[in-house]
C-alpha cells in the first residue's frame, strides 16, 4: 500500500499541519498506515532506529482514543516503544518529545469540527517540515494479514490497546512556565478561563495559578467544540462580553481543541486577535527577528519594534523554516507566530538568568501569560496593551462546505502566471466593491492591496473543504464589513 495513493483514495491528506481528515475515511487501517509512513520515513532517513521510544498523545474528540490505538499498533509493530502520554496539549507533547529526544504524534483536528481528526507528527527536533511530509508520502506500507477487516477496523479490539498513561509530559509542559516566569507574575489578577472542550484547560489552570493568578472556570464541555481562534464563533464573542460584564476579571484566557491556538480577552470580554497578540508577545520576550505568514496584521513592520521581519506562506512548517533560516545567519532571539495567534520560538528566551527553551511548534499558553503578566507590569489594563500598536484591524471569517476542487477552479482565473493581468481580472470582480485593486501577492492564495490601503486575502483552507477570507483596515468595523462584503462575492461563486 503506498500512502501517496492511500490520501488520494481516502481524502485524509496533509493540511497546514499534519494529515486530517472526516471520521469515517479515518478508518484503523489509514491511521495504521499513516503512523507507519512516518516511522518508516524516519527510519529511512537513519533519524530513528529498532527499538526507540514514540510518545503518543490526544485531544478530548469522541473518536481519539480509537485513532490513538491504532498508532500504538503501528508504533510497535515497527519494532518501537509507544508511550501514551495522555490527553494533553499538543505542544506539551512536542515540547517533551524534544526533552527526550522522541518523535511523538498527537491525534487531533484542532479546532475543526467533530466529524473530523487527525494527526501531528514530530520528530526528535520538532514539527516535521514539507520534505518530511514528502517522504511519508513516498512510503510503502504492508499490512500484516488479517489485521483489518472489510471495512479497515482492527479484527481484534486488543491491537487498539494503550500502554498505561505517562503524566511526565504534561509536568514538564507545566514546569516550562512556572520556571520560566516568576512565581508572582499574575499576583493579583483575576482571570476568566474558558475551558469548553479545550485539552489545554488543565494545564493553564495550573500554570495561571501558579503565577499567582485568582482563575474562575468558565464554559466547560464534556462535548468536543469546535472553536476557531481565527473565525471566532459568534456564542464566543457574546460570551466573553457577558463574563467580563461585572468588571471583575483582567483577562479571559482559552485556546482551540488541541491547545496551540490561543485566545486571550482582555478586561472589557474583547478577543484580541491572533496576529496582534503575536507582535506583542514578540516585544514583551524580546525578540530580535520575526517570522510570520503573508496573512499576518501588517502592523508587524509598522510597529519598527524588529530589526528583522519574514512573510511566509500560511502554515506553522513554513514559519518554522523561515525561523530556522535566520538563526542559520546567527540572528537571536527569533520567534514566530501565526494569524491564529499560534507563537512558536526557535532561540531560547533568557529572562533574568531563567531560560525558556526554544520550542518550534505553536503554542498558546506563552501568549496568554506573557501578554496579561507584561500588562500587570505596566500598570495597565490589557486593552491598553494592544493600543501600543500602530492601529490596523483585521478580520477572517470562511464559507464552509467550499470543496477545494472548486477554489482551485475559480483562482486560476487569477493565477495565470502574469501578475499584471491577474491583477486587471482582480480589479475587474472585486474593484466595483472595494475600489481599484493596487498590488497583488500571490505568496500564498491572493492577497490584494487596495488603492485605499485595505486589504482582501482570499485561501483556500488547507486543513478542511472552507474558503477563507481575511480582510485588513484601518477600524475593526471597516475590516468586518469589508469581509462581510467579500464573502458575499465568494459565495457566488459556488453557482
Amino acid at each position: 500500500m503506498h500512502i501517496g495513493d492511500l490520501m488520494a483514495e481516502t481524502g485524509v491528506k496533509f493540511g497546514t499541519s499534519g494529515a486530517r481528515g472526516r471520521v469515517e475515511d479515518m478508518t484503523d487501517l489509514v491511521c495504521y498506515a499513516y503512523a507507519q509512513g512516518f516511522l518508516r520515513h524516519l527510519l529511512g532517513a537513519g533519524a530513528l532506529s529498532v527499538g526507540a521510544d514514540i510518545g503518543l498523545a490526544g485531544d478530548f474528540r469522541a473518536s481519539t482514543a480509537r485513532i490513538l490505538g491504532a498508532c500504538a499498533k503501528a508504533v510497535s509493530d515497527c519494532g518501537c516503544t509507544a508511550h501514551y502520554l495522555g490527553r494533553l496539549p499538543t505542544p506539551a507533547v512536542a515540547a517533551y518529545g524534544i526533552a527526550q529526544g522522541w518523535p511523538t504524534m498527537m491525534v487531533t483536528g484542532s479546532h475543526i469540527p467533530d466529524d473530523r481528526n487527525g494527526i501531528k507528527f514530530n520528530l526528535r527536533s520538532g514539527e516535521i517540515l514539507k520534505a518530511d511530509e514528502e517522504g511519508i508520502r513516498a512510503q510503502q506500507i504492508e499490512l500484516p494479514d488479517g489485521l483489518f477487516d472489510a471495512a479497515g477496523a482492527f479484527t481484534d479490539p486488543q491491537h487498539s490497546a494503550l500502554p498505561p498513561e505517562n503524566p511526565a509530559a504534561l509536568e514538564h509542559y507545566i514546569a516550562r512556565y512556572l520556571d520560566f516566569f516568576p512565581a508572582d507574575w499574575l499576583a493579583g489578577l483575576r482571570i476568566g478561563l474558558y475551558e469548553h472542550s479545550s485539552v489545554a484547560r488543565d494545564a493553564l489552570f495550573r500554570v495561571l495559578t501558579g503565577l499567582g493568578a485568582e482563575v474562575e472556570r468558565l464554559g466547560f464541555s464534556e462535548t468536543f467544540l469546535p472553536v476557531d481562534t481565527e473565525a471566532i464563533r459568534a456564542e464566543d464573542i457574546a460570551l466573553a462580553r457577558d463574563w467580563a460584564a461585572d468588571g471583575r476579571l483582567a483577562a479571559l484566557v482559552s485556546t482551540d481543541g488541541d491547545g496551540d491556538r490561543p485566545l486571550v480577552g482582555d478586561e472589557r470580554g474583547e478577543w484580541l486577535r491572533g496576529d496582534i497578540a503575536g507582535v506583542l508577545c514578540a516585544q514583551a520576550l524580546g525578540a530580535t527577528a520575526v517570522v510570520t505568514p503573508i496573512s499576518s496584521n501588517t502592523a508587524l513592520e509598522a510597529s519598527g519594534w524588529f530589526s528583522e521581519t519574514v512573510r511566509t506562506r500560511i502554515g506553522s512548517p513554513y514559519v518554522i523554516a523561515g525561523m530556522q533560516s535566520l538563526s542559520a545567519r546567527g540572528i537571536a532571539p527569533v520567534v514566530g507566530y501565526e494569524a491564529n495567534g499560534g507563537f512558536l520560538t526557535d532561540s531560547d528566551i533568557e529572562r533574568e538568568g531563567r531560560i525558556l527553551p526554544a520550542l518550534p511548534t505553536r503554542d498558546a499558553v506563552i501568549v496568554a501569560v506573557t501578554l496579561i503578566g507584561a500588562a500587570r507590569a505596566h500598570q495597565q489594563p490589557l486593552s491598553a496593551l494592544a493600543k501600543s500598536l500602530p492601529q490596523r484591524f483585521t478580520y477572517s471569517d470562511r464559507l464552509k462546505e467550499f470543496p477545494t476542487t472548486l477554489s482551485a477552479e475559480r483562482f486560476a482565473a487569477f493565477q495565470t502566471g502574469d501578475l499584471a493581468a491577474d491583477r486587471a481580472a482582480l480589479d475587474q470582480v472585486f474593484g466595483a466593491e472595494f475600489g481599484p485593486v493596487a498590488e497583488v501577492d500571490q505568496t500564498d492564495g491572493i492577497r490584494m492591496t487596495l488603492a485605499s490601503g485595505d486589504i482582501l486575502h482570499l485561501r483556500p483552507s488547507g486543513n478542511a473543504p472552507e474558503l477563507r477570507a481575511y480582510t485588513e483596515a484601518d477600524s475593526p468595523e471597516r475590516a468586518r464589513d469589508l469581509n462581510q462584503r467579500c464573502l458575499a462575492i465568494l459565495e457566488g461563486w459556488r453557482s
